[in-house]
């Protein structure tokens, strides 16, 4: 295997690590519309952060090994159509899954306030944030954008 073929299958396991950590985001997001108590809310933010962690890191790898490989590659430029429509997705992406987790996080705060103040039963309001839609639609827009940059590495068009 050459350094090239290194730096492809970095690049490609970045990929699988964010997919992996957006579809186990997903899992959990649609866990949390089923949560009514603070407890079981801080339980499976434990699990999201595993899966934020997942998508943070494939966020990255996958930008840094691309943007590498694009340099390597004789047959590639990091100034190619196909490779600045990928940066700028991956730029929308990044933007909307971590407004994403922001929007995610505020149940977890209430969750904690709840559990400070010694009450442990089913919350109107937490469960109101378990199941607000706007985490969701970002979520659901990064997923959208992330799609996008696979069909642009697959097709590579204008290459």
């Amino acid at each position: 295997m050459s350094f090239e073929d290194w730096i492809f299958a970095l690049h490609v396991l970045g990929a699988a690590t964010l997919v992996g950590g957006l579809v186990m985001s997903w899992i959990v997001v649609f866990a949390f519309r089923s949560v009514e108590d603070a407890q079981s809310t801080l339980s499976l933010n434990r699990v999201a952060m595993v899966g934020s962690a997942a998508v943070i890191a494939g966020l990255v790898l996958a930008l840094g090994f691309g943007i590498w490989l694009a340099i390597l590659r004789v047959a590639f430029h990091p100034w190619d159509g196909w490779v600045i429509a990928a940066i700028v997705l991956w730029g929308i992406a990044t933007a909307l899954i971590l407004r994403s987790f922001a929007e995610n996080s505020k149940p977890v705060k209430k969750a904690r306030a709840l559990i400070a103040g010694g009450d442990n039963g089913p919350n109107a309001e937490l469960r109101a944030l378990n199941r607000t839609s706007r985490g969701l639609v970002l979520r659901a827009l990064a997923s959208a954008a992330i799609v996008l940059i696979v069909v642009d590495m697959i097709y590579k068009p204008g290459a």
